[in-house]
């Protein structure tokens, strides 16, 4: 038996894992309040997310690309479109629905949208289920897309803003769970915000954590 031949394989083993985790950054925007680990810093841009009632709304989108993968957040605030619903219709003379105010249902329905909008994909839905974290809740999809790469999503909803994660890595490649477990949301003061409950969009906003985290992110 030469047991010592075992030191340097432990070595590199050891040696080796930190430098992989040191590619990956914990990125921040407060300007969205969220936060997650991407592979790399990524890029921001603006885009235009068309809603479920034929809303353009402006969105930014946060995202990391190299050869076949591709990681990136949406995010989308709503908080307005009751208000935009309702100048549209301000003075209609149609027939009653077509008059109505579809701001309520746009607010409640976004989560439900978004997720639409990878169901209807053309690739095969592998796994459609409820999503939370930190207490705020989601719904996670995955889909094998022709190409048989693997598309991994998690929408959530908080404070009348969507978020929408997504992450395509190639058939070969793990699953990419750092990037999908380690979404968080940041309010106002940079603070991340975990709840002692549920957070549903649609209701008050239960009591925060106790002791949880407490100090800005990203300063």
């Amino acid at each position: 038996m030469r047991p010592i031949r075992l030191v340097p394989a432990l070595l590199i083993v050891f040696l080796a894992a930190p430098a992989f985790a040191q590619e990956w950054v914990e990125y921040y925007s407060r300007d969205d309040g969220f936060l997650v680990n991407f592979p790399k810093q990524p890029q921001v841009k603006t885009i235009t997310y068309h809603t479920e009632y034929d809303l353009d709304l402006p969105a930014h989108q946060h995202f990391y690309e190299e050869g076949a993968s591709r990681y990136s957040v949406t995010v989308v605030d709503y908080s307005d479109v009751v208000k935009i619903h309702g100048d549209k219709v301000k003075g209609c003379t149609l027939y009653p629905d077509q008059c109505t105010n579809q701001g309520a249902n746009e607010l409640r329905g976004a989560l439900d949208y978004a997720v639409w909008n990878f169901l209807k994909r053309d690739a095969k839905v592998t796994y459609y289920g409820y999503a939370n974290s930190d207490r705020i809740e989601g719904r996670r999809v995955q889909l094998t897309n022709a190409d048989k790469s693997k598309t991994f999503a998690a929408i959530y909803m908080h404070e009348n803003r969507v978020y929408i994660t997504e992450a395509t890595v190639p058939a070969s490649a793990p699953p990419p769970a750092l990037f999908y477990q380690s979404m968080g949301f940041l309010d106002k003061d940079g603070v991340r915000v975990r709840y002692d409950s549920i957070y549903s969009n649609a209701y008050p906003a239960p009591k925060r954590v106790p002791g949880g985290p407490n100090r800005p992110m990203g300063c």
